[in-house]
């Protein structure tokens, strides 16, 4: 599985070959690691506009109050909605739930009611909040988010998944599994599973409940983990 890992990386320093050595390299071998091109996927996109976002997506999130994308939404974006696997670390305060939650919206076939992006929380508010911030960026599109999380009545989210039309479903581990274990979840249209605050809920738990999940999803799902430290 490709990873693309957006975070700050350290320069790499390039050790000098002694004078008296005379060992002859290749052409290849001496060719400069910066003369490669940069992924395009990888770049920094300084404009929302920029990233080859859908319409109605860029009126929501002009709509929400962004007018520029911050350091991790010029870096993460777009390598997450051209399908790659993405670790992004950034501090909190920074914009990362705008960044999974943008690029959840991006992702979504808007005609399919099938349940298509799963974002996993390790708190009931922050699945809450990260349902209304989904809903909220997605409104000028045919969207529905649902927040499935412990405290809420588990008739409620089952009848919801049962009445199709939630394309991206926000909640904890705990709830997200045992809606699957009922067969109320359908996880065989995911096309994305996003974990955020990953180094707390590979942390305090949740790393079975987060398997347990992850081997109901299909070979091909994309998988984005974000935190403010790896």
């Amino acid at each position: 599985m490709s990873i693309e890992k957006v975070e700050r990386i350290p320069s790499l320093a390039q050790g000098t070959m002694p004078k008296d050595k005379k060992e002859k390299r290749s052409r290849k071998e001496e060719k400069p690691y910066s003369d490669k091109k940069p992924r395009k996927d990888s770049t920094v996109v300084k404009s929302f506009s920029d990233m080859g976002l859908k319409p109605d997506l860029l009126k929501g999130i002009y709509a929400y109050g962004f007018e520029r994308p911050s350091a991790i939404q010029q870096r993460a974006i777009r390598p997450i909605i051209s399908g790659r696997d993405v670790i992004a670390q950034s501090q909190s305060g920074t914009g990362k739930t705008a960044v999974f939650s943008i690029s959840a919206l991006q992702l979504l076939k808007e005609k399919s009611g099938n349940t298509q992006v799963l974002i996993l929380s390790p708190t009931r508010e922050l699945a809450e909040q990260t349902q209304k911030v989904v809903q909220a960026l997605g409104d000028f599109m045919n969207v529905k988010c649902h927040a499935c999380m412990g405290g809420k009545s588990l008739g409620l989210d089952i009848k919801a998944l049962e009445q199709g039309a939630v394309q991206i479903v926000s909640g904890t581990p705990g709830r997200v599994f045992d809606l699957i274990r009922r067969n109320a979840l359908n996880p065989s249209n995911l096309k994305a599973m996003i974990i955020d605050e990953a180094d707390e809920m590979l942390d305090k738990g949740f790393k079975e409940q987060i398997y347990d999940i992850y081997r109901f999803l299909p070979a091909s799902t994309q998988v984005v983990l974000m935190s403010a430290t790896l």
